[in-house]
């Protein structure tokens, strides 16, 4: 009897340390579905990084100095990612462009795209350089993959298993890098030059829309969209 208390206590334990699954997100139609748009600025100093290369200089190019955020007109963010969060069924999931998945690339000693956005699954890092690059992303301090890619045109596929941040580095350029947020619904939009964002078909309800940008991390905002309507919300970024 002992033994057996043992064991359920056991499992309760592991019960308790394992964290549950996240329920899966379902498609379907939309009745009634709001828009969601706005813009996205930033008003304060822009930091920036330096770049210096020290290797593989005919194909990485020279020093340079790249901003953390960057803001055009009227102090328009570029790239900040914008989601509604928590939504668990609504439209069906976009196409990705070219009908595949999505894709990392390695050119010049860059990656491209420096942010995009990507839903739980296959994701394929590619190597365009003639140089060896080792591609590693993180959520947190935790290894998302971890790739070496000595071919030019070599190419893998990984797994995005969890939503979140992910920071990719290059093990053998270590000025190199660039991010994936991962998200678990496809309410989603990522900001061009002009800062602007729209997501669209959004099922009548309360949400919480969240903003990310690399350097200035995630600001929420709550939003009520209403039935065959267009809420518009503005987002100003801090600095932190």
């Amino acid at each position: 009897m002992r033994t057996l208390h043992l064991m359920f206590s056991a499992l309760c334990l592991i019960s308790l340390t394992i964290p549950a699954f996240a329920a899966k997100y379902k498609e379907g139609e939309v009745s009634g579905g709001g828009t969601i748009e706005g813009s996205v600025v930033y008003h304060g100093p822009v930091k920036t990084r330096t770049v210096l290369p020290t290797k593989d200089k005919s194909v990485c190019g020279g020093i340079r100095k790249e901003p953390l955020v960057v803001v055009g007109d009227d102090g328009a963010v570029k790239d900040s990612v914008v989601f509604l969060k928590d939504v668990a069924a609504g439209k069906p999931w976009p196409k990705v462009s070219g009908g595949g998945r999505p894709v990392l690339d390695q050119e010049s000693c860059k990656f491209k795209p420096h942010v995009q956005v990507a839903r739980r699954g296959k994701i394929d890092i590619v190597n365009s350089d003639p140089v060896l690059h080792n591609t590693h992303g993180y959520y947190g301090k935790r290894t998302a993959f971890n790739v070496a890619l000595p071919i030019q045109g070599g190419k893998v596929t990984k797994i995005l298993r969890s939503p979140g941040e992910v920071r990719v580095d290059c093990d053998a350029h270590g000025w190199m890098l660039a991010w994936i947020y991962v998200v678990d619904n496809p309410y989603f939009a990522q900001t061009g030059d002009d800062g602007k964002f729209s997501i669209a078909d959004v099922p009548p309800g309360d949400y919480t829309l969240a903003v990310w940008q690399e350097e200035l991390g995630i600001s929420e905002v709550p939003v009520t969209v209403a039935a065959n309507e267009t809420t518009t919300i503005p987002v100003e970024l801090k600095g932190r």
